[in-house]
């Protein structure tokens, strides 16, 4: 499983830590990545991911996953996201069309 976030992409970054004798050495920072279940209304199902706080955060501010995976760029989406996003995107055009 790979330390990047499913939903924004965010990942592991490198840097350095630095010592008061100004001496670098190569560390990670780490995405805060917590396991969430998320609900679709559009698809009336549970989905589970792992996302960063950060993007749980923006889930909540847009209104709830399938108003975040509508507006997402499909590139920093991983692929179940992607998938989702389709999924949501053909089942409120089947709404809308009825």
């Amino acid at each position: 499983m790979s330390r990047a976030c499913e939903l924004t992409g965010k990942a592991v970054m490198s840097g350095n830590n630095v010592s008061h004798a100004n001496n670098k050495t190569r560390r990670r920072f780490l995405p805060n990545l917590v396991n969430v279940t998320l609900i679709s209304e559009a698809l009336n199902q549970n989905v589970r991911l792992r996302i960063s706080a950060n993007a749980l955060r923006s889930v909540e501010h847009r209104g709830g996953l399938d108003a975040f995976l509508v507006k997402a760029d499909a590139e920093e989406l991983s692929q179940r996201a992607r998938l989702l996003k389709k999924q949501i995107a053909k089942k409120i055009a089947e709404q809308a069309a009825a």
